[in-house]
């Protein structure tokens, strides 16, 4: 898996780009190939069963309980959807708000907000940023079927900047290399079947 430009997500008429005008595209990467009928959800369910806690990797395990030690220490998590702030599904339109949601993460603090044949989005709320994750299901030039996933952020105040500035060489040196790998592993044992 590769990371892709920013382009590769803002050239596609996704119905995300709808809701999240006030936020900003941190990452596009390249997912697994889809290759039959009903992969695109597939993929969707392996990405929301996920668990970085029970990873493989030390290194991505120890970044996690990190995380979730200084958040419950310092309440960045305290300030979730159940605070009163508006959320995206505040945002969504009755097509989307009415259809399917998709599933629900395991082990992240991430809502899913919609399903389509070719997207999902899923969303978090905390003291720090408002996050976004969506997939989007794309055509590669020989005709065969991917995914691609973007992260979006809002960070909240000064908090959220210093935040999200603190954990990008994380990001990129263990958590998205990593999960990537194992998202990539696991997809290719479930489509081996």
């Amino acid at each position: 898996m590769r990371r892709l430009p920013n382009s590769a997500h803002t050239s596609r008429p996704w119905r995300i780009h709808e809701l999240t005008r006030d936020f900003r595209l941190e990452d596009v990467w390249l997912l697994p190939r889809i290759v039959r009928d009903g992969d695109f959800v597939r993929l969707i369910g392996l990405l929301a069963s996920f668990d970085p806690a029970q990873s493989s990797s030390s290194a991505l395990r120890a970044l996690i309980a990190v995380r979730l030690k200084l958040g419950d220490l310092l309440g960045w998590d305290d300030a979730g959807t159940d605070s009163g702030r508006a959320t995206l599904r505040d945002r969504l339109p009755s097509d989307l708000r009415d259809g399917r949601s998709g599933p629900e993460s395991v082990a992240l603090p991430f809502t899913s907000l919609y399903l389509t044949e070719d997207e999902w989005a899923g969303e978090i709320v905390n003291r720090t940023v408002q996050g976004v994750i969506h997939v989007g299901r794309i055509q590669h030039d020989d005709g065969g079927y991917g995914a691609q996933l973007a992260i979006l952020v809002k960070p909240n105040g000064l908090l959220g900047t210093a935040y999200m500035a603190a954990i990008k060489p994380f990001r990129y040196l263990v958590v998205y290399p990593t999960m990537l790998r194992e998202v990539e592993q696991r997809w290719r044992t479930l489509t081996a079947s």
